[in-house]
């Protein structure tokens, strides 16, 4: 081989090093900007609490990346929802994904969104739900307020989170197995709705278990019940629905979701810091605090997104029999 020969082979050689270099530095940077983490839902209500306890520890094991929580409030969740589908797949745009909203909206209307364009990659919380009342009314258990309402149809109000929410739902089943006739009051957001009961706008706040503990420690309000199949542990003396004659379980799944398409070699860290995360002693420490009270139960991508799957499957069925939406 002559000289120009030798130089020809070396070039190409050192050409196609780097570019197959050049694409594993690009990798190796992410994350080299700021991540944001999209609530669909008010600030100060439980999702945002769990997003800004939780972002520190993403950032911890991601390397030192920033993590900027942005609410997008509105809808029952689907403007949040549609604008992480909506975003680029580049693993710069993570947000949290609730149930039952996250389904429920698809089904009972034309939605900004589907469930098939999002990536479920961990669930952190199952919150389940209660019904809060001010600590001065005069509904002392979930039979009273039936009862109220029984007597005088629509004039127990029921605040939740929207239509197609999981409080929402549960009232339905609650008016459903009672045969009474409540009057419904959507909010904006959980914080919205705690504050409409405080101030006494709305008779009974439907709101996730989380909510309500935090509430006690700084409010006056009392807790009906628990949409639970049993007593909490870290609220023993709460009885649960069906304890009051009312079959009612209901929770929401409050994890985090990517838009669908993530590069495999970025979707596997993001997963990775976030199991850390949502695993780290002093973030767990923290979300088993009463002042900040948030039901851990972590799911990986594959139970998450079969659970998922299950409840799509469950509320088409319920929307066939019984259609939330009217």
């Amino acid at each position: 081989m002559n000289t120009r020969s030798r130089f020809l082979a070396v070039a190409t050689g050192a050409a196609a090093l780097m570019a197959v270099a050049a694409p594993l530095s690009v990798q190796a940077a992410y994350p080299e900007k700021p991540i944001t983490m999209v609530v669909a839902y008010d600030a100060g209500g439980s999702t945002d609490v769990t997003a800004r306890m939780l972002a520190p520890f993403i950032e911890k094991h991601l390397g030192g990346a920033r993590i900027e929580v942005v609410n997008r409030p509105g809808a029952g969740g689907e403007i949040g929802f549609a604008a992480l589908a909506d975003s680029p797949a580049d693993g710069y745009t993570i947000g949290f994904i609730n149930t039952p909203n996250l389904v429920s909206i698809p089904i009972e209307r034309q939605a900004r969104f589907s469930l098939d364009r999002l990536d479920p990659l961990i669930n952190v919380v199952d919150d389940p739900g209660i019904w809060t009342v001010p600590a001065d009314s005069p509904f002392k258990t979930l039979g009273e307020a039936v009862a109220h309402a029984k007597a005088n149809p629509n004039a127990v109000t029921v605040g939740t989170t929207g239509v197609g929410s999981d409080d929402q739902l549960a009232m339905l089943l609650v008016q459903r197995q009672a045969g009474v006739q409540f009057t419904h009051v959507p909010f904006s957001g959980s914080a919205a709705n705690q504050k409409a009961m405080l101030a006494k706008k709305i008779q009974v706040c439907a709101q996730n278990l989380g909510e309500g503990l935090r509430a006690t420690a700084t409010e006056q309000v009392r807790i009906l019940g628990v949409m639970s199949s049993e007593r909490w542990k870290v609220a023993p003396d709460l009885p649960t629905f069906k304890e009051q004659g009312y079959a009612v379980n209901m929770a929401s799944l409050r994890g985090i979701g990517a838009p669908k398409g993530l590069p495999a070699d970025i979707r596997a860290k993001l997963v990775d810091a976030l199991t850390k995360a949502a695993a780290d002693p002093d973030f767990v420490a923290k979300a088993e605090a009463k002042e900040t009270f948030q039901p851990l139960r972590v799911l990986a991508s594959d139970a998450f997104a079969g659970e998922l799957a299950q409840l799509d499957k469950e509320l088409r069925a319920l929307w066939q029999s019984s259609p939330w939406l009217k």
